[in-house]
């Protein structure tokens, strides 16, 4: 079970000003009650994102359109601890909602 997207501002997202893109980091959030995705955006974010919910919603339906959504929350709901948020990866893209890059990958928590 998921709830609505959550944005946080998070200075380890980047602008990628070769493509005057912007990286967003991707991950689920564990709460003791439900799943909450959530998208970190750069704090210098190109002013072409002129709608959050627009941008948010774009992420998050390239994520699951990269990834098993039901494999992937299944996953983190048995074997992520509450509190804690299991990063995907990153989504790379322009205003025109341009996907440049991505480094999305499904959670893993086999320990070496």
């Amino acid at each position: 079970m998921t709830d609505s997207d959550e944005t946080t501002t998070d200075d380890t997202a980047t602008v990628d000003e070769e493509t005057d893109a912007d990286t967003f980091r991707v991950g689920i959030q564990v709460t003791e009650t439900e799943l909450r995705f959530v998208v970190n955006v750069p704090s210098d974010i190109d002013s072409g994102w002129t709608d959050p919910e627009a941008f948010q919603r774009l992420v998050e339906r390239i994520t699951w359109e990269t990834l098993d959504q039901e494999r992937v929350l299944r996953t983190i709901a048995t074997e992520a601890p509450e509190g804690e948020t299991v990063f995907l990866g990153t989504v790379t893209l322009r205003p025109d909602e341009t996907l440049v890059d991505h480094t999305l990958r499904p959670p893993s928590f086999d320990e070496a």
